[in-house]
């Protein structure tokens, strides 16, 4: 009977010890070189990372499994837990930590500094791994801290590129200044519960309600994560790490900057006894997704729709959390991180796909199209949600959530239906096929998430209906604005315009911050 509870801390620590011991002989690789073609010596830490990477996804698979076979979480170890949840999250990371290290090693063939590198790459997989086991402040403001450093390392590796140097120096102010609101809280609730332990914090809010002390503490915390997810307006440090190697930002996009959202699923029953918190991450998140989607339809490039993808999916995540809905933040966390991560690792094919796209041409979806989808896309997931409810025993949706869907999921349908020019050809479906493989989408994205819903993730929803109805009325607008600017381009080509440059948020936030921490982010001319 010893034997399960001993397999479970074993496999739940092992990938932090394997990656930080990859850490630790790639770093030495990279310091002390033995005699010999450096490429030899790259390959070599390559080997190194790579076997230990996968034993550390083993070994998460393993612990994700004892915990769903034995209904229990991970024994009691100083400063270190793992709910269900985390074992999810750890198993995502490091296989796509995995995957992206194989992908690197290809990617950067020829480079120098590629044993720093994966020195730096195995540094942020074993942080992560130390913050999802987390169960005190300090280890999960330590942890956290060491990979915003580590990834520092991967956001320079291209020493030259001053918009990556100026991309880490924001994202190195955007981390402090989380770090200083971090200690604020724990000191906080510290104060408080007179423990540092989160254990012991969850303790305290069940037995009595939260005092202005722990308010205060959650607000602080709420603040720190929106720092760290790059919501805005600190979002721009995020747009410009494109000047990193692609495998970089599949690493920031697919993994790093979605672990707010898990920190705000750890700290649940603060958040749900802090109605300020909340409110702050409904509207923070709600207008980062409105202002980040407008900016996204503007732009051409691949790689910064991506990115101004992510932003806008981080105020989605946020939000979720702010009302409640857990379990939906979770399922995002999870599908966002796969979507992210093959979308950069494959961006060239996605460049070729768009622009054959752009080669078959398409017109402008009807006003009709537009103004129906959002009732269509109602019905859809109405029905599908009434026939499983039906079926099954899974918790229901509020009716505000499924209007929140219904809007965001609309435009997979106008999109699809849009009528081509010239008629259908075989390269040009008809608008009929067109809206059936649209309806298919918003089909398959209900589905995924009412099937996410079974899973066990050991969370518990606790829906604000207030906090709903007002995140579907940000919905509205947000739907509204796309239409205007689909329907009305040359009326709006002012504003589009604006778009496009991102409202010009970031540049004065860039202009604050190299006022308040000067810094040198331009390569010296040579003489």
């Amino acid at each position: 009977m010893r034997l399960v509870p001993l397999l479970m801390v074993a496999s739940a620590v092992l990938p932090a010890v394997l990656m930080g011991a990859a850490m630790l002989a790639s770093a030495w690789r990279a310091v002390y070189r033995p005699e010999g073609p450096a490429p030899r010596h790259e390959r070599a830490a390559w080997q190194l990372c790579h076997r230990l990477s996968w034993l550390a996804t083993l070994s998460a698979a393993i612990s994700l499994g004892l915990q769903l076979a034995t209904s229990s979480t991970l024994p009691p170890l100083p400063w270190m837990t793992l709910s269900l949840s985390g074992a999810w999250v750890a198993l995502l990371v490091q296989l796509l930590g995995t995957v992206i290290g194989v992908f690197s090693a290809r990617y950067l063939e020829g480079e120098s500094g590629q044993a720093r590198y994966a020195a730096a790459l195995s540094g942020v997989l074993a942080s992560v791994q130390l913050l999802l086991l987390a169960d005190h402040w300090l280890l999960l403001i330590g942890s956290w801290a060491a990979a915003g450093i580590a990834l520092q390392r991967l956001l320079t590796f291209y020493a030259d590129r001053p918009f990556a140097q100026l991309a880490a120096h924001k994202k190195r102010m955007a981390d402090r200044l989380a770090d200083v609101l971090l200690l604020t809280a724990a000191a906080l609730s510290v104060w408080e519960v007179g423990s540092g332990s989160l254990t012991a914090l969850r303790d305290h809010l069940a037995a009595a309600p939260a005092s202005p002390v722990l308010q205060a503490s959650a607000v602080c915390l709420a603040l720190a994560v929106l720092l760290r997810t790059a919501l805005l307006p600190m979002h721009g440090w995020l747009i410009q790490v494109m000047e990193a190697p692609t495998p970089v930002s599949a690493l920031l996009h697919a993994g790093v900057v979605n672990l707010g959202g898990w920190v705000l699923i750890r700290f649940a029953p603060l958040l749900e006894a802090a109605p300020m918190a909340r409110w702050l991450l409904v509207g923070a998140g709600l207008v980062t997704a409105l202002l980040a989607g407008l900016v996204m339809l503007t732009r051409i490039s691949i790689k910064v729709r991506l990115a101004w993808s992510t932003v806008a999916q981080m105020g989605f995540m946020v939000m979720e959390c702010g009302l409640g809905l857990y379990t939906l933040a979770l399922l995002h966390l999870l599908g966002h991180s796969l979507y992210k991560a093959h979308a950069f690792l494959m961006a060239s094919s996605v460049v070729d796909e768009t622009r054959r796209a752009e080669l078959r041409g398409g017109a402008t979806p009807t006003l009709l199209s537009m103004m129906m989808a959002p009732g269509w896309a109602l019905v859809l997931i109405g029905g599908m949600t009434a026939a499983v409810h039906a079926l099954w025993e899974v918790p229901a949706w509020p009716m505000w959530w499924t209007a929140v869907l219904a809007l965001a999921w609309a435009p997979l349908l106008w999109t699809s239906a849009s009528p081509i020019a010239g008629g259908a050809t075989s390269d040009q479906p008809s608008a009929t096929r067109r809206w059936l493989s649209g309806i298919a989408m918003v089909a398959a994205l209900c589905g995924a998430a009412l099937l996410g819903h079974a899973l066990p993730f050991g969370v518990i929803d606790a829906p604000d209906t207030v906090a709903g109805w007002v995140a579907a009325a940000g919905m509205t607008l947000l739907y509204a604005c796309l239409v205007l600017m689909q329907s009305h381009a040359d009326a709006l080509a002012g504003w589009r315009r604006r778009s496009y440059a991102g409202f010009y948020i970031d540049e004065y936030v860039t202009r604050m911050t190299l006022r308040l921490w000067p810094t040198r982010w331009t390569t010296p001319a040579p003489l």
